[in-house]
């Protein structure tokens, strides 16, 4: 979701350089993990918003760009605050700390009625543990099991949904997580030599998820508004599973370099291998999808959980 978070802070966790942002309006790499548009842009787009959508800490944000909405994600972050601090970047708590500031500037620059029509009218889409799953829980298993770390996880999550509520957010979209034990690097590292997906990583990532589907349905009693759980497992497993059906080639490697292993720096304008069509790929780089993949996605959840946002 990050769409450029990550650019002015010091990690090495950026992609704000070729060849991320080839398929970008202008073929610029704005700090997207991808080779073009991400899920929060093509949201934005498809509910006739914006073209695209600005990352908070971005430094050309203007007053009014505040009112399209904004993006307070940071690629590498997750619910766990061991995560953001593993990878230096920004943690759940301060995107929180950064969306009252946020408030703030629109009740400075447009008044209190502003405010109070963006947090009754806006939909705020809560997506993480990705990383938290795939990285984190090697630190945290000597303290977790797969099972335990997964549910602790979830209780974060649920602490992480009442706080933006307390906030005043009223229509809240939290993902599911994917199952992240299918994405190219993980496939390199613990695949073997067939390269299949990481079954035990994508049971965890199961068992999240329906641990935070029940402890919605619970909040859901609790909280004012709307509280949706966005599925987005099947969805990706499925075009994963079967690419050929969504018109992709190649689903166990990025586009990038071998597709094996390359992210982040290791996904440069130098590479060699990187593929002259993206939209064949799945997978991008060995983490993140490409944006026709995202396209595809985000229409899917789109048409079927929009229902439930609406006003």
């Amino acid at each position: 979701m990050d769409t450029g978070n990550n650019n002015d802070i010091p990690t090495l966790l950026k992609s704000n350089f070729p060849p991320y942002g080839r398929d970008f309006p202008g073929a610029i790499p704005t700090g997207r993990f991808s080779d073009g548009k991400v899920p929060s842009d093509i949201i934005a787009e498809k509910l006739g918003i914006a073209k695209t959508l600005p990352p908070y800490l971005g430094s050309n944000l203007k007053p009014h760009d505040l009112l399209k909405g904004v993006i307070f994600a940071s690629g590498g972050s997750g619910y766990d605050p061991l995560t953001s601090k593993l990878l230096s970047v920004v943690s759940m708590s301060d995107q929180l700390k950064y969306f009252q500031e946020y408030l703030a500037k629109i009740k400075q620059h447009f008044g209190e009625e502003k405010v109070k029509f963006i947090l009754e009218k806006s939909v705020f889409l809560v997506v993480s543990s990705s990383n938290d799953l795939a990285e984190t829980y090697l630190v945290r298993s000597i303290e977790y099991n797969r099972n335990s770390y997964a549910e602790y996880l979830v209780e974060l999550a649920s602490e992480f949904i009442k706080e933006l509520s307390e906030l005043g957010a009223k229509n809240i979209g939290v993902f599911s997580g994917v199952p992240v034990g299918c994405v190219p690097a993980q496939r390199t590292l613990f695949g073997g030599f067939k390269r299949k997906c990481y079954e035990k990583l994508n049971k965890m990532a199961l068992h999240f998820n329906s641990k935070l589907s029940s402890s919605l349905d619970t909040l859901k009693k609790e909280l004012p508004g709307k509280l949706v759980f966005i599925d987005v497992y099947d969805t990706l497993l499925d075009i994963i599973k079967n690419p050929t059906n969504y018109g992709f080639k190649v689903a166990d490697k990025g586009c990038c370099g071998t597709g094996k292993i390359e992210l982040v720096e290791l996904c440069n304008k130098f590479t060699p291998f990187t593929c002259s069509n993206a939209s064949t790929h799945v997978f991008f780089d060995s983490y993140h999808p490409s944006e026709k993949a995202y396209q595809i996605i985000t229409d899917k959840l789109l048409a079927k959980y929009l229902k439930y946002l609406n006003n």
